[in-house]
């Protein structure tokens, strides 16, 4: 009876750690929620009935959400997306200032005339001061030649009564664009004769450094209120732009740059171009005769039409004309000489460069 009694003892021992290990694996795992189905009326906007789960046994409260409609894309359209994807390109925005595109200045033709010796030449300038560092000094020493100096124009103001037939009014301006130091003096000589004062609150802006502290005649000078450029009008695009509320006088002569004018439309500013002075042919009957020049050299179209006014007879033979500029080069042909010397070219950026290049080509005949 003892030794059955012990069997079952252990086999009751057997169930109840087999129970056990049940119980602990049930309480390891993830109770899985109850999930039931609540009958909701169908409203606007719903297709079916919405699945609630229950997760405590507080008062069940039902959730129902709106079904949004799909919708169906065809094999057609999803083609005609793909296909713009391929053909459209998106542009970014670039960070970089708007480039001012001027029309590109024509082609300057030279002549073939024989490049002979060259020993006498008139400069249609006033006589610089001699210096060591005058570039036509060293020419001369270098080539040994004569130079002379001799204006073909001279510049005469216009009077008020003259400024006035413009009917431009000055003080309606809250900026000048000054090209020169020219366009300084009679800027502020016109409006001394039309007793006008030009505020305090007035904007300069300067082709270069030298027009710009040459304002010190007349006015204080002041960084806020005046600015320059290195040279040329394209320097200031910068500044300009930045003054676009402004309105803009430009003094000019009878015989202005119109790529200047060109500039400013490009920038679609408000300018108004008043002529404040003229060029006109100077007397030149103390030049007995051209024929004594290999060279005569010119910088402006006005200087040119002055050689033509002075010599109407000039048949130009041995004489070879050097000219400055598109401008004035254009004017030699149009007026029917022929052209020799021309500059800035890629080589020689300057008068004084172009004549070196010349003279010694003309020096090994």
């Amino acid at each position: 009876m003892s030794a059955q009694k012990s069997v079952i003892k252990k086999k009751v021992a057997k169930k109840k750690v087999k129970k056990s290990l049940q119980n602990l694996k049930k309480a390891a795992a993830p109770k899985k929620k109850k999930s039931f189905k609540v009958p909701v009326k169908i409203t606007k906007g719903l297709t079916k009935p919405s699945t609630v789960k229950a997760v405590s046994k507080k008062p069940l409260v039902t959730v129902v959400k709106a079904v949004k409609e799909k919708k169906v894309i065809t094999n057609s359209e999803y083609k005609e997306s793909i296909e713009k994807a391929h053909v459209i390109k998106r542009v970014r925005k670039s960070s970089k200032k708007q480039v001012i595109a001027l029309p590109p200045p024509p082609n300057i033709e030279l002549s073939n005339f024989p490049k002979i010796k060259v020993r006498q030449i008139l400069v249609s300038q006033p006589k610089p001061v001699e210096t060591e560092k005058n570039p036509y000094h060293d020419l001369a020493k270098k080539y040994h030649i004569d130079l002379t100096f001799r204006q073909f124009i001279r510049v005469e103001g216009l009077n008020a009564q003259e400024f006035r037939a413009q009917r431009i009014d000055i003080l309606e301006h809250g900026a000048v664009i000054l090209t020169s130091k020219l366009a300084v003096d009679h800027y502020f000589r016109i409006c001394q004769e039309m007793r006008i004062t030009v505020p305090e609150s007035m904007k300069y802006f300067c082709i270069n450094e030298q027009t710009a502290y040459y304002l010190q005649k007349y006015i204080q000078y002041r960084k806020r209120k005046i600015f320059f450029g290195h040279g040329t009008i394209i320097d200031l695009v910068d500044v300009i732009r930045k003054n676009k509320a402004e309105k803009f006088l430009l003094p000019s002569s009878d015989a202005h740059k119109e790529q200047i004018v060109d500039f400013l439309d490009e920038v679609k500013i408000t300018f108004t171009k008043a002529i404040f002075y003229k060029t006109v042919s100077a007397d030149l009957k103390d030049i007995k005769s051209l024929a004594d020049f290999d060279m005569l050299v010119f910088f402006t179209p006005a200087g040119i039409k002055s050689l033509k006014h002075n010599f109407p007879n000039l048949k130009q033979g041995n004489i070879r004309i050097a000219a400055f500029g598109h401008a004035t080069a254009l004017m030699v042909k149009t007026l029917g000489y022929r052209l020799d010397v021309f500059a800035p070219n890629p080589k020689n950026p300057s008068m004084t460069g172009a004549l070196d290049s010349y003279l010694k080509e003309a020096s090994k005949k």
